[in-house]
Parts: C-alpha cells; sequence; structure tokens
C-alpha cells in the first residue's frame, strides 16, 4: 500500500492517540506527547464526522482535565497545533488552553515568582445553562457563548454579543447533564464575530444581526433559541402589517 507522507503522518499520530487512550483507560495519567497527540487526534476525527472547525477545537479542549496528565503537563502543553481535513478543505486548527487551562504551580520547574493579580470582571448579565448532552462540554473565556454547542439549553437572545466572564485562555465545563449558572460580558474591540459556529460571521451589532443568527440558530436546532427566534418572527410581521395613515 502506497502512503503519502500527510497520510503516514496521520496514522503516525493516530497510533499515538491510540496508546493515549490505552493508558488513560487503565488508569494511568499521561504525559507530553500522549496528551498531545490525544488532543490533535480528537481535532482530526471530529473533522472527519463533519464538525466545523470551532466544534472541533471545543472537543479537543473537553478530551482531557488537569487530572488525566501527569503534574506539569498542562504548564507545558498550553497549545496544539494541528492540520485536519475538514469538509471545505484542509485547516490549521490551534487549540489553546486544551488541558482544562493548566496554571503553573509554585513547585513547577522555573516557577520562581507568581503570576499577577488581575481583578475580576463584573458579569453583565447571568445565564442558567443546562447541558443536555451525554458528553462535558467546555466554552473557551473569547467563545462567543451565543454560539457555543447547540446541545446547551440556555437564554439565546440574552447571550448574544456576550463571552464567558472568565479569565483569558480560561475554559468553563458543563458536565453531562449538569446545570450551572454563568456570568457572560459583552464582547469588545470591533465587535465583529467570525467563525465560531457561523451563525453571525459579521458585526454583532449590524442591523437584523441578532434576528438573522436567532433565526440560524433555531433552524440548526440550537437549545434556548426557538422562542426568541418566534418572538422575533412575530415582532417584525407586526411591524409590517402595522397599518400608515397617509396624510
Amino acid at each position: 500500500m502506497r502512503l503519502t507522507p500527510t497520510e503516514r503522518d496521520r496514522l503516525l499520530l493516530f497510533g499515538a492517540a491510540e496508546l493515549a487512550r490505552a493508558r488513560k483507560a487503565r488508569g494511568l495519567r499521561l504525559n507530553v506527547p500522549e496528551a498531545t497527540a490525544l488532543i490533535a487526534d480528537t481535532v482530526c476525527e471530529a473533522a472527519r464526522d463533519g464538525k466545523r472547525l470551532a466544534e472541533a477545537i471545543e472537543a479537543a479542549r473537553s478530551v482531557l482535565g488537569p487530572d488525566d496528565v501527569l503534574p506539569g503537563v498542562a504548564d507545558v502543553v498550553t497549545e496544539v497545533h494541528v492540520e485536519a481535513v475538514f469538509d471545505d478543505g484542509s485547516r490549521l486548527a490551534v487549540v489553546s488552553a486544551p488541558i482544562g487551562g493548566g496554571h503553573l504551580g509554585d513547585a513547577a520547574p522555573g516557577a520562581l515568582l507568581p503570576a499577577p493579580a488581575h481583578a475580576e470582571p463584573v458579569p453583565a448579565v447571568r445565564v442558567r445553562v443546562h447541558n443536555t448532552a451525554a458528553v462535558p462540554v467546555s466554552v473557551t473565556s473569547h467563545f462567543h457563548f451565543f454560539e457555543a454547542n447547540p446541545r446547551l439549553d440556555f437564554d439565546r437572545a440574552a447571550a448574544y454579543g456576550t463571552r464567558l466572564c472568565i479569565p483569558a485562555g480560561a475554559s468553563f465545563r458543563f458536565d453531562p447533564g449538569g446545570e450551572a449558572e454563568v456570568g457572560l460580558v459583552p464582547i469588545g474591540g470591533e465587535r465583529i464575530a467570525i467563525g465560531f459556529a457561523g451563525l453571525v460571521d459579521g458585526p454583532l451589532d449590524a442591523p437584523g444581526a441578532k434576528e438573522e443568527a436567532l433565526r440560524r440558530a433555531a433552524a440548526c436546532g440550537y437549545l434556548g433559541a426557538e422562542s426568541a427566534a418566534a418572538a422575533a418572527e412575530d415582532s417584525a410581521a407586526a411591524a409590517a402589517q402595522d397599518p400608515k395613515e397617509e396624510s
């Protein structure tokens, strides 16, 4: 059987990931190569299953937690790069903070000074989130929360244009079947959402952008968007039917 260099690399990655899965299943904590291979392979398999880039990255972030790896691994594996073949072509996936946002402890090699303290941001809105999926779902700090996993049930309209109120690079894990209340803050800068789940792909505050995003979310089965989308459509229909008196 003739294989291209890319195919050989993919098989090598898969073999390393399978070894990591087997050791993890035996209760062993993974080292750096094992953790890296498992995270990268998760992206490639998600792409093979037809998921979008953002969904593949989110899946890779949920595969390992700090308790699944040896001490110090989460501080070393802070970002994983892997090229995967998606439905729309080959894309480079960058998985930042892939192991539950590992924190460098005082006992870690080279840890001389504590990290500077930062003031905690104040949430602008709080939403109750129910994870209806059978697997854990992790959402990172700067992901447009409105576009988070479709199986997360929460008030999508309230979450439009916001992100999690957690430190940059961190993530929040929603356990299977569990509920949690999270704080959200408005996305800053120019407020342009590109990528993610593709529900916006443009300026967040453009006229009609929120209504269109809600419509798309409801059409794609995102929980928590149906009632808001229906209300927006009813409001638009009522406005269109409102008679205007001519002078």
